[in-house]
């Protein structure tokens, strides 16, 4: 925050009685009528589009646009999302509608860590993997604030931190980690979006280590305000702040949860606990000093925003600027791009001219809000999957459709019998010369406790496998005989292995936005080449450690020592590329310079990955550093990543066009994480490896390649 807006602020809050200061710490700030200030309200929701707002543009959820792993196309989606923000921000204040969702504070990204595939909101993140989170964190946060001199919308990383589930037990649950995991894997991308300049970073519901995370000494006051020096704002998430005498115990009442989350460094309550601040100061437990120093912050942002300013460069921003065939577009190639393909025995792309009947069956084929995910805007151009394969087949081909099952109750009609819909999706089957099995989960099954409608785990998964019934809906389509290509709408990885044995391709197609159906067809139909990696590892079930251990052993590609179904940073194409002629830059940061050559028939997009071996190659005893002794002592190799993501790029490439593509590896990414959270850049050789997927053994078992190789001392 510059200089400038600082001094707005402070000029501001001086002007203000120790009341009115104390009322701007409410995410339902009301208005100061002496001094001309409106009231405003800083819920805003912009995950993957404008969510709760009303008409807005659908993008693919987040979990879909990392797989993309495109910091470009992200970039672009999050202007998008500020775009209509602002839009909408501007139209709505003119008839003096501020209420909440119409704002521009977005509370967003999601940044944390996919740790366990069970979790609801890990479909919210980037993924399983700190360095793609942070780079994808940082491209969404530049492209909603913009580069102006005020910002387009602010966002807000989010929840810090060391926060993925169990979504039950939220409210009083003390996630333990050690010092290494919480350095290594659950708050670094929240660095890095400080030092990219994010306005916001909202605290978690959960204790860390015994400290609630909204007001947290070793998460706000030592780390985030002190070491990182953030100059935004902290917000706590909605009603957390009541959590801390209710269901944390820390504190005895409402009013000493106040002080403390103010004191720890809470500029702003999501909530309704600071409304009790002016008793908090009455009773001696706040300083005026605090409380003004708190609405210094929270105005720095407004100032920001050009909320003071009527030649703003966002003020003209209108309805003609949300709902958009340009924004319309650009969520069309997002679902391209996002979409895995995680089999393909030859089937696909099928060809529309040898298909004469094509069946379309499952219970998420004509749904829409497996096109939404949550936290989510409406779209007036939906296309679901049937509608996509309707539009993409040749006239006089006949599509056939069951829904097959329900999403997760045993029978679609109440005073059917179990699996009343069986029948029918045989029928389809046998009549059709390929299947398209769409199955999967929504939002009302997994996501946030308190949003889903069901009996499982309050929004996270009991098990990764489809529901019972979807499951038989599987198996018998698949018994006929006919082609069939399974579609997992899902926010979370699942465990495929039936499908894996015995469909003929498998599409990933996330919740898909709100083209998703369209793009879906036209991948089926080779008119699109899927373009997406997975961001998180595809287990089987039972792999994951209890989903109340925060350890990371076990846990993402990086500690797993079994054999996943399908890894991260995996995807298949119908194109086929090939690397060649590796050159390494060795300095500070490593430049890795590789060809990639489009070697088949299709235009593809793919992403050249570079990973590090965490340790260097030698024996510890030959790497201890001048201020380091006894290493072994203190560093656990069994505790350390096999390897890590530490370079991506994506490519898009023309049959038979070659590219050079630079990979810059920062020398962070040489850092070993001890045992109590320091880092050290340790003497030795480290193996770097480059290529299209990770090198791990499943990957060249599902592509039969390799990545190149080679060593850099440090």
């Amino acid at each position: 925050m510059n200089k400038e807006f600082k001094e707005t602020a402070r000029e501001l809050v001086d002007k203000m009685t120790l009341e009115e200061a104390a009322s701007q710490l409410r995410y339902d700030s009301p208005s100061i009528d002496r001094l001309g200030i409106p009231s405003y309200n800083w819920w805003g929701e912009g995950l993957h589009g404008l969510a709760r707002a009303g008409t807005a543009t659908v993008f693919p959820q987040a979990i879909a646009l990392a797989a993309m792993f495109d910091k470009e196309m992200l970039g672009k989606v999050a202007e998008v999302v500020s775009t209509e923000a602002r839009a909408k921000y501007n139209e709505s204040k003119k008839l003096g509608d501020r209420d909440l969702y119409k704002c521009i504070t977005m509370w967003s990204p999601n940044i944390n860590i996919f740790r366990d595939a069970r979790w609801g909101r890990g479909q919210e993140t980037y993924g399983e993997d700190p360095y793609l989170t942070a780079k994808l964190g940082v491209a969404f946060i530049k492209g909603l604030q913009g580069d102006k001199k005020y910002m387009r919308a602010a966002g807000c990383a989010k929840h810090y931190a060391v926060h993925s589930g169990p979504e039950a037990i939220r409210h009083g649950f003390d996630a333990r980690v050690s010092a290494k995991d919480l350095e290594e894997t659950y708050i670094p991308q929240f660095k890095e979006a400080v030092d990219a300049g994010v306005a916001g970073v909202m605290g978690a519901y959960n204790r860390v280590n015994g400290e609630p995370a909204c007001a947290s000494k070793v998460l706000l006051e030592d780390t985030l305000l002190n070491k990182w020096g953030f100059e935004g704002y902290i917000v706590s998430d909605f009603l957390a702040l009541l959590d801390i005498h209710k269901n944390h115990k820390v504190t005895a009442n409402e009013f000493e949860t106040a002080a403390l989350a103010l004191k720890k460094g809470c500029h702003l309550n999501a909530g309704i606990v600071y409304r009790c601040l002016m008793d908090a100061y009455n009773q001696g437990l706040v300083t005026e000093e605090e409380i003004r120093e708190a609405a210094v912050r929270v105005y720095t942002v407004r100032a920001a925003l050009g909320m003071f300013d009527e030649d703003c460069e966002y003020n003209s921003l209108g309805l003609a600027d949300i709902d958009t065939d340009e924004s319309d577009a650009l969520t069309y190639d997002a679902s391209v791009e996002s979409m895995v393909l995680l089999k393909n025995d030859g089937l696909l792309p099928l060809n529309k001219d040898k298909i004469k009947t094509i069946g379309v069956i499952g219970p998420t084929a004509t749904s829409i809000t497996v096109l939404e995910g949550n936290y989510n805007g409406l779209s007036s151009r939906y296309v679901t999957n049937l509608e996509g394969i309707r539009r993409a087949v040749n006239k006089g081909t006949r599509v056939l459709f069951s829904e097959g099952s329900h999403l997760f109750e045993s029978k679609v009609q109440n005073l059917a019998l179990d699996d009343d819909r069986l029948s029918e999706a045989e029928m389809v089957a046998r009549a059709s010369d390929v299947v398209v099995l769409c199955v999967g989960l929504d939002s009302t099954i997994e996501g946030e406790e308190g949003d889903t409608g069901n009996a499982f785990a309050a929004g996270d998964k009991t098990s990764l496998f489809l529901p019972e019934h979807q499951q038989k809906l599987v198996e018998r389509v698949v018994s006929t005989g006919t082609p069939v290509i399974l579609v997992c709408n899902t926010g979370s990885a699942m465990d495929l292995s039936y499908a894996d044995e015995n469909c003929n391709a498998i599409i990933q197609s996330w919740y898909s936005g709100q083209n998703g159906g369209m793009a879906l067809a036209d991948i089926i139909f080779g008119d699109q080449v899927p373009g997406g990696r997975l961001p998180v590892t595809f287990y089987k079930d039972g792999q994951q450690p209890p989903m109340e251990d925060y350890s990371m052993k076990g846990r993402t590609y990086r500690y797993l020592n079994d054999k996943p179904l399908y890894p991260f940073g995996f995807g298949l194409s119908y194109s086929t590329t090939e690397f060649s002629d590796l050159s390494v830059s060795d300095g500070t940061e490593v430049k890795c310079t590789i060809k990639v050559k489009n070697t088949g028939k299709y235009r593809t997009g793919e992403v050249v990955q570079a990973y590090i071996s965490n340790m260097p190659q030698d024996k510890l005893d030959n790497n201890l550093n001048s201020d380091i002794q006894n290493l072994s002592d203190i560093l656990l190799p069994d505790n350390q990543p096999k390897y890590s993501l530490c370079g991506f790029e994506k490519v898009f490439l023309e049959p038979g066009e070659e590219k050079t593509v630079e990979v810059v590896i920062p020398e962070k990414s040489f850092e070993t994480v001890l045992e109590d959270g320091s880092r050290h850049i340790l003497r030795g050789s480290y193996r770097i490896y480059v290529g299209g997927q990770q090198p791990d053994e499943r990957s060249k078992e599902l592509t039969g390649k390799e990545c190149f190789s080679f060593e850099v001392t440090k």
